[in-house]
Formats: structure tokens, C-alpha cells, sequence
């Protein structure tokens, strides 16, 4: 059975179409990833799903029901994890799971919150402001807050970002967890092609509002995969003098050739090109199927994403 069905969805916003008659489906207990350059449709679809916008046609059901008929009954049965804090840090962590489980209506709240605390190994800290908790101890807690109520199905949009190694590879294992003890379906949106490989169990890449490919991990990469030659170089490069060693882009200041058999032909590349100041071969994996799908590379995502978040700091100050 499928916790979520997307079939035929569209949404403008005025003369922009942000998503373009998509479909596709959720097995319930799988770990689902969402990938996409930004500006793809990833947030709309999500938006969409969790009852924060209407399509303008196309049908989603979620949990069983539809998401424009039945809202009501969509957010009862989902939980959602947000890429930026959600927490009071003036507050404790059991103060914050309080006002999360009034606001969703829990009873008995108090023995529910307590096992999720032992859960997530935050007992000791459950009485302590959040201001003094770690990243990695408030993102913990920001997913008991989301299942506080026992969703069905789990959102997560961006949940490692701004995170450090050790608290991203721990959030990993907190996501493999609920969804195994808990049997909870994740949905989740990521920029990092490691964390996608590593959680989900099926992925769906978006492109410019339209899903161009839905697949495993390993279907993708045997489907879709292709060898790439990255160079860094000092000068202005004639592409077009590398189209015979394959498909040429040119991506966050880099050339790109997308090509087979990359390690045969880098020789002759660094020949017919001056002025190279890197060189580096990426055999086929997510990060080169999200190149040959989309054009765009995850590392100029999230140079994106590291200027949207300055901007956003240097906003509050």
C-alpha cells in the first residue's frame, strides 16, 4: 500500500508553472527522496502535500486521503521537520515538546513525550533550555517533536543543513531508526547526494517543475550514470574543441565533460586544453546523475545555499 499518490500535479503561481503534471508514489515504510536544482518544485510539492497550498489541478492523497478534500485529516496523520529551527531556545526541551503537543491535540502527552526523550537519548537534558543543547541534541528534538503524535508519515525538508559531519551522520542514524522502530514513511528533501544514497530507499529527481527520473539508488546510476571529467582553469576555454570526447557544460566556474570510459580520455583532454589548474575524474554515481539529468552539479546547489543563508544572517543583524 502507498502512503502517498501524487498523480497529474500541476501549480502556477500567475505566468510560472511550478510543477508540471508530476506523479509519483510512496510505498508506505520507505525512506523517499526528493532531489532537485533549486527552483525545481521540490518545496511546492511538499508545500502541497502537507496542506500549506492548493494545486492548481492534478490530485495528491496522502495517508490515504486527498489533500485538498480532507486536509484536515492529512496533517492529523503527517509530521514535518523544517531545514531552519523551530524551537524556542529560551525554553526547555520538555517545555518545547508541551507546546508542541497542544498544539497537536496529544493525550496523555506527558508519557509519550518521556519515552521519546529516552528514545532520542534527551532524559538528562529535558530540563534544560534548548540555548544550551548542541545542533545535533535540537535537531533530535525537533524530530520527537515531529512525531510526538504518531504520524503516519514523516516530512523532512533540508534536515542536515547547517549541520556538522558528526551531527549529520548522527541524524542519519536517527532517520533510519523511526523508520524502522516506528514504521514511519520519510519523505525527505536533501542538497547532499551522500545523504540520499545513504537513507533513501527510492528516489524521484525533479527538473525545471517536470520529474525526469524515479528510481533506487543503483537503477539510477545503471540507467542514467555517466563518467565526468571536471577541469579548473585560468582562461576562457573553447568548448567546442572538447565535443569529441562528449557532452560539454560549464557549471560553478568549471568545464564538465560528461563522457564514458573517463580515465581513457583524460590524457587526451588535458592535452587539447591549456591553462589547467585541476583535473579531477568522477566515476558514475547520484552526483553525476543529478548532472546528466538536470545540468546542474550539487556543489553549486549548495554554494546557493551557503549564499542564501549568509544573506539571511546578515538580514538579522
Amino acid at each position: 500500500m502507498n502512503s502517498i499518490v501524487v498523480q497529474n500535479l500541476v501549480k502556477r503561481y500567475g505566468e510560472v508553472e511550478a510543477l508540471r503534471g508530476i506523479s509519483f508514489e510512496v510505498a508506505r515504510g520507505e525512506v523517499f527522496g526528493l532531489l532537485g536544482p533549486n527552483g525545481a518544485g521540490k518545496t511546492t510539492t511538499i508545500k502541497i502535500l502537507t496542506g500549506l497550498t492548493k494545486p492548481t489541478s492534478g490530485r495528491a492523497l496522502v495517508a490515504g486521503f486527498d489533500v485538498v478534500e480532507e486536509p484536515m485529516e492529512v496533517k492529523k496523520r503527517i509530521g514535518w521537520v523544517a531545514s531552519e529551527v523551530i524551537v524556542d531556545d529560551e525554553l526547555t526541551g520538555w517545555e518545547n515538546l508541551e507546546i508542541q503537543a497542544r498544539l497537536a491535540g496529544v493525550k496523555n502527552w506527558r508519557e509519550r513525550a518521556a519515552e521519546l526523550l529516552k528514545y532520542f537519548g534527551l532524559s538528562e537534558a529535558a530540563n534544560r533550555p534548548l540555548g544550551k543543547y548542541s545542533t545535533g541534541m535540537r535537531k533530535r528534538l525537533e524530530v520527537a517533536m515531529a512525531i510526538l503524535h504518531a504520524p503516519e508519515i514523516l516530512f523532512m525538508d533540508e534536515p542536515t543543513v547547517g549541520l556538522d559531519v558528526g551531527a549529520r551522520v548522527g541524524l542519519w542514524e536517527v532517520v533510519r531508526q523511526i523508520n524502522k522502530d516506528f514504521g514511519v514513511t520519510v519523505l525527505l528533501t536533501t542538497h547532499y547526494m551522500e545523504e540520499a544514497e545513504q537513507l533513501c530507499n527510492r528516489i524521484a529527481i525533479i527538473n525545471k517543475g517536470v520529474l525526469v527520473a524515479t528510481g533506487t539508488p543503483d537503477e539510477l546510476k545503471a540507467k542514467y550514470g555517466v563518467d565526468v571529467i571536471e577541469l579548473e582553469v585560468d582562461r576562457p576555454v573553447d568548448t567546442a574543441k572538447l565535443a569529441a570526447f562528449g557532452e560539454v557544460a560549464m557549471s560553478n566556474g568549471k568545464v564538465l565533460i560528461k563522457t564514458g570510459n573517463a580515465e581513457e580520455k583524460v590524457a587526451e583532454v588535458v592535452k587539447a586544453v591549456e591553462g589547467i589548474k585541476s583535473v579531477r575524474v568522477k566515476k558514475a554515481s547520484l552526483d553525476t546523475v543529478f548532472l546528466n539529468l538536470t545540468g546542474a552539479t550539487f556543489e553549486g546547489e549548495q554554494a546557493d545555499i551557503k549564499r542564501l543563508y549568509m544573506k539571511v544572517r546578515m538580514a538579522r543583524r
